[in-house]
This record gives C-alpha cells, structure tokens and sequence, in this order.
C-alpha cells in the first residue's frame, strides 16, 4: 500500500478510536450518578474506580497506543454498573419480570 492508503487507514481508526472514546465518555458521565446513589453494591462502584485507575495508570496489557484494553476494562465496568443499578431499582427502568417465557406487561 502507498503512503495515502496508510493515511487513510490511520485516520479512519483514529475516527473510530475518537467514537468510542465518544460514547465512553457519555456513559462515564452518566455513570457518576449511579456512583453515589445507595442502593448500588459497593463493589460495582468499586470496579468503575478500579477501571478507572487502570486507565490512568502507566503499567498496561497493551502497549500505550493501542487503548482497547483500557476502553474494554471501561466498558465492562460501566456495564456491571448499570446492571446493578437496574437490578437495584435506581436509575434507569427497571427489568420486567418474565414469567414461563411470556411478559407479564404487554
């Protein structure tokens, strides 16, 4: 490949780098709520810090550039979060109930 593919190609995962980073940012933000509501466990809230610190922090599984392990380790954080969150009943809807494969709530 020439030098303007290679540009391509580099600024095209840049852009898709910059989406994600996006998108994590958002759902950091939203995030922060659920951090200092109660009814969250305390080792959900935990596991968003330790992500956190291990995004910061110097020592990776990757090298630097190359940021999927930290955006990963972010990512699930959130999730467990979130999950937790709903099934604590704060912030967000709460799951319906599922009764013999059929909703309850039409």
């Amino acid at each position: 490949m020439d030098t303007k593919a290679w540009i391509i190609v580099g600024a095209a995962l840049a852009l898709l780098m910059l989406a994600v980073a996006g998108v994590l940012l958002v759902r950091v933000l939203k995030a922060r709520k659920l951090l200092v509501d109660a009814g969250v466990p305390l080792h959900n809230k935990a596991l968003v810090w330790a992500a956190v610190l291990y995004t910061v922090s110097p020592v990776d599984l990757l090298p630097d550039p190359v940021y999927l392990d930290d955006i990963g380790f972010l990512l699930l954080a959130l999730r467990s979060l979130h999950a937790a969150a709903r099934a604590a009943g704060v912030g967000g809807r709460p799951e319906r109930p599922v009764e013999s494969g059929r909703n309850l709530v039409p």
